[in-house]
């Protein structure tokens, strides 16, 4: 029972603070906002220039020239401004993000953060803002499957890819479980269709504290 994405995102989105400051990375962090409360007074940010962007446009609400930075169309909410490029960075690196949600490669259990190129030859780099947000962001989300295709750990002892970021990573949500990584050690808060014993065990934690899923490991939507 390993979380989708979209049940991932409302996992996510959850346990975003109300009244943060949020930047939405690329990809499946993005349908976060289609998951927030209207009443949370969250305001989410796009490195492309907007605040107080809203959920993903669908159908006639759909404008060319209202998107995020992923350049999928989207929803603006009643007070949302619009400002320069160079603006939206200053933003970012100055500090005034509360929380960003990545996506990553490898994230390891000190926080170090390698989500913009695997270092192989034929892949193409794309940081973009990553470097930017995983630094000057204070807590840094990051929303990923546990495991890549050849079934290896994403979440590991030390990243083998280029990095993006060192010890930056508070919170690494996952499809089989949700962890915190405080002061080099990994904590499991929360698991999906497994147990902390056996994740333990495929991430080799054995040595890192742990703690039972301390919430409901029940997604929302979803049955035991």
């Amino acid at each position: 029972m390993a979380l989708t994405p979209d049940e991932l995102a409302a996992v996510v989105a959850r346990d975003i603070p109300a009244g943060s400051y949020v930047n939405l990375g690329i990809g499946h962090p993005t349908k976060v906002a289609d998951h927030l409360p209207e009443d949370s007074g969250i305001v989410l940010h796009t490195e492309n220039g907007m605040l107080n962007m809203g959920r993903a446009a669908v159908g006639d609400e759909r404008d060319p020239d209202l998107t995020n930075a992923g350049k999928v169309p989207v929803t603006e909410l009643p007070g949302a401004s619009y400002f320069h490029h160079a603006d939206s960075f200053a933003m970012m690196r100055g500090g005034h993000l509360d929380v960003c949600v990545l996506g990553a490669y490898q994230v390891a259990f000190d926080g170090d953060l390698a989500n913009w190129h695997t270092g192989r030859p034929d892949d193409i780099p794309a940081v973009g803002g990553a470097m930017d947000l995983a630094i000057g962001a204070k807590d840094v989300y990051v929303m990923m499957t546990l495991f890549a295709r050849d079934g290896s750990p994403k979440l590991v002892p030390a990243c083998t890819y280029p990095l993006t970021g060192r010890a930056c990573v508070s919170r690494v949500y996952t499809d089989h479980g949700v962890f915190d990584l405080t002061g080099g050690e990994v904590r499991i808060l929360e698991t999906f269709g497994t147990t902390p014993g056996e994740l333990s065990a495929l991430l080799g934690l054995a040595c890192h504290s742990q703690a039972a899923p301390s919430r409901p490991a029940t997604p929302p939507g979803r049955t035991p």
